[in-house]
C-alpha cells in the first residue's frame, strides 16, 4: 500500500463555537480522495486553563455526529502525550479540531517517482501568515478594473 504524505492541523475556535460544521468541508476532501483522515480529535481549554481530549469517536455527544463518516479508515494514531500538547498551546476559552491526514492526490505520484527511481528532495509547508502577506500583496497588485 503506498501512503502519501501525512499531516497534521489543528484549526482553532472560540469553545463555545465548535458545531461541527467543518466536518461537511473535510467530507469533501474525503470524497474526493484529495485527503485521507487518519486521526481525528477534539481538544479544549477552558477559561480557567482545564484541559479536555475527546475522541471523535464519542458519538454520544452531538457536535461529533457529523464527524462519524469520516473514521472509517482512522487509524487513531496521536499519543495522549501528542495531545497533551495540543492543548498545552490553546489559549484558554479555545479548542481546537485536530486532524492527521494523508495527502491521497500524491500516491500516484509517489508511485510514478519510484518506478523511475525518483525522490522527493524537499517539502516545506508556508505558514499562513505569509500565505496571508502574499494574498495582501498579489491583490494590490491587480489591476483595478475601468469603471
Amino acid at each position: 500500500m503506498t501512503l502519501g504524505p501525512l499531516e497534521y492541523i489543528v484549526i482553532g475556535f472560540r469553545e463555545d463555537r465548535f458545531d461541527g460544521s467543518i466536518a461537511r468541508e473535510l467530507e469533501k476532501l474525503v470524497a474526493s480522495k484529495v485527503i485521507r483522515i487518519v486521526d481525528l480529535v477534539f481538544v479544549a481549554k477552558d477559561g480557567i486553563g482545564n484541559r479536555t481530549v475527546l475522541e471523535m469517536s464519542n458519538r454520544q455527544d452531538p457536535r461529533f455526529a457529523p464527524f462519524a463518516g469520516l473514521l472509517g479508515e482512522a487509524k487513531g494514531l496521536f499519543t495522549p502525550d501528542d495531545l497533551e500538547k495540543v492543548a498545552a498551546g490553546l489559549d484558554p476559552g479555545t479548542a481546537g479540531l485536530v486532524v492527521l491526514f494523508e495527502h491521497r492526490w500524491a500516491e500516484d505520484i509517489k508511485e510514478a517517482l519510484a518506478a523511475h527511481d525518483g525522490f522527493l528532495v524537499t517539502r516545506a509547508v508556508i505558514p499562513p501568515e505569509i500565505l496571508a502577506e502574499l494574498a495582501d500583496e498579489l491583490e494590490a497588485r491587480e489591476p483595478v478594473a475601468a469603471g
